[in-house]
Order: C-alpha cells, then structure tokens, then sequence
C-alpha cells in the first residue's frame, strides 16, 4: 500500500506542466541569444547531433524537478502485520470405543464408526483451540496430547478401531486421563467431551469421583450418550458360524452422566442416530466458542531516497552537459 507522508508538496507538480508550456512558447517564438543577418552560408551544413537533441537537457531538468517533488512528499510502502489475541479453549475429546459401539443402530456403519465422523467435523470446524483425544475401552489411553496441529489429530482419530484394548467401559477411567491431560492447562476455558454408549463396569476410579477432581480443577463435562431406545442389532462372532447378529438391549447410565455434567456445570445430551449427534457437537460449539482478537500493526518503508538520487543524478548530468558538449553562448 503506497502512502505518502507530506502529501501537500505534489501540488507542485503543476509546475513541470508550466514550465513546459512556458520552454514550448520560447521555442515558437524563435527566441534564442545570437541572430544573424542572414543564414544563407549556414545551407548545405549538416545539423550536429546536439542540435537534434538539444531539447533533452530540458526535459532532464524537468524529469529531475518530477522526482524531487515527489521525494519530498515522502512516499511510503506500508506492510501490515496482524497479531491475533485469543482466550482459546483446552478440549479433550473422549471417546468410548468398547465392543458395544459396534451396534448398528447409526446408519451407515456403527455408533463407532458413525462417532468419529462428527467428532472429525467438530475438529475441522475449530480454529484456534487446543485438542486432545482420549479412547477407552477396559481402560483408558491418551492417544493424542493438546495440539493446534488438527491434522494430526484427524490422524489419530481415523486409526482408532474396535477390539484394539481390552473390552470393557471404563468411564471413571476415561474420565481421570481426560483430567490428567487438562490439569496443567492455562486456557481460560477447559473441557471435556464424553461420548460413550454404556454403563461404567471397569477400571478402579468411580466417574462421579472422576468429575469430582475435574470440577475441583474448573474443568467442564459435557456427556454425550449415544445409542437408540429398546434394542439394537450388533454383530457377534459365533465360533461354527462367524459373523452373526443379535439383538441386545441399549443400556447407558444416563443418570450417572447427568450427575457427571451437572457437577462440572457441563450438559447431558442423548443422541438416538447420527442427525442428533451433529446436533449435539454443534450446540457444544456453539457454547465452547473462543474469543478471537485481532490487532493490525502497518510498518512503512521510506522511498525518499530512491527517487532523491536519481533526481540528484540527473541534474548533475544536466548541468555536465551544459558546460560541455551542449554549452551555449553567453
């Protein structure tokens, strides 16, 4: 962006016109500093080149006055720089992924699979806060620490399947890792997200004890079941037969998971199938939003002296050659 910081001295650029006009006038006029009788001896004599081109030195001089003026008005090239404040807001993302997410009562494939599809767009839909993601089964492992590197993170998520940890739904478990990975957060905000399908049956850490440590450490609980009502076909291996399916009741504490939001002053949400559940990630979103702040700084570079000189330059050329090779009579 080019600017100009004494933007006053361009109104003198209407002289280079009038000194012109003025130079043009003269030339019209036949004035000139030596007049002769007559010009009869001068025919048949060859015009010398600095005859053709005496007008040059006049347009050096008036090149030079352009660009002195315009020095002089001190133009600037500003370059913006932009700081960006944020309040930001410290999630972990923790994600059941016990053999019961394998129910095939979210279309197309399962609650798992189903799962990480809208956990994926919440995190594409994130712009400057940290996110972590946690999965448990039998037991809880972090599998992905705080990171603004969300490609990484959709990485992570995409590698996580079914029947990788020991089965089981270790949610006082899940929720103690999720905490463990918050607990040196400085964020303003600090959150964890619960998505699970069952009723806590492994691992040595009650979940209400859970919540009680996250609420002492000001972190939020939102609970996320999900699963339809009554019962759900989910695939079992039978050892003659393979792959078969059975119908088997959904059972999710949601009593317990109330109990866990409401302490840590997060929601309990219940999603029946995928529509509700990109319902659910979006309402959270929309309650976790992060202050964004931007400053803009604009730095200007001066270009006085790349214009100064050329101009100084020319009139010294203008003034060499008027003493020399283009000298007039007194």
């Amino acid at each position: 962006m080019l600017h100009f910081a004494n933007p006053w001295f361009l109104l003198l650029l209407i002289l280079v016109p009038l000194l012109v006009w003025r130079y043009s006038r003269r030339i019209r006029q036949g004035e000139g500093p030596l007049r002769l009788a007559s010009t009869i001896s001068l025919e048949g004599v060859p015009t010398p080149w600095t005859v053709r081109i005496r007008h040059a030195l006049f347009g050096l001089k008036m090149l030079s006055l352009a660009l002195a003026i315009i020095a002089f008005s001190r133009p600037q090239r500003g370059t913006d720089d932009e700081e960006i404040l944020t309040d930001g807001v410290d999630i972990i993302l923790t994600l059941d992924a016990s053999g019961s997410m394998a129910a095939e009562d979210f279309a197309p494939r399962n609650r798992l699979y189903v799962a990480k599809k809208v956990v994926g767009q919440f995190i594409e839909g994130r712009k400057s806060d940290r996110i972590g993601l946690v999965v448990f089964a039998g037991k809880a492992l972090s599998r992905c620490p705080l990171t603004l590197d969300y490609n990484v993170l959709l990485g992570v998520l995409d590698a996580v399947e079914l029947g990788a940890m020991q089965d089981g739904t270790a949610i006082g478990s899940a929720i103690a890792t999720s905490v463990n990975r918050l607990r040196g957060s400085k964020a303003k905000s600090k959150v964890i997200i619960l998505v699970t399908d069952g009723v806590n049956n492994r691992g040595e850490i009650q979940p209400l004890d859970a919540a009680s440590i996250a609420e002492t450490l000001g972190i939020k609980i939102y609970t996320v079941g999900v699963g339809s009502r009554g019962m759900a076909r989910v695939p079992v291996t039978d050892p003659r037969f393979g792959k078969i399916y059975t119908n088997l009741p959904v059972e999710i504490d949601e009593d317990s998971l109330t109990r866990i939001s409401e302490m840590t002053g997060g929601i309990y949400y219940r999603a029946t199938d995928r529509s509700s559940l990109e319902k659910i990630f979006a309402e959270i979103g929309q309650l976790e939003t992060t202050k964004i702040e931007v400053k803009t700084y604009r730095r200007y570079n001066e270009l006085f002296l790349p214009l100064l000189l050329p101009a100084l330059g020319l009139v010294l050329v203008e003034i060499v050659a008027g003493h020399t090779r283009f000298q007039k009579l007194p």
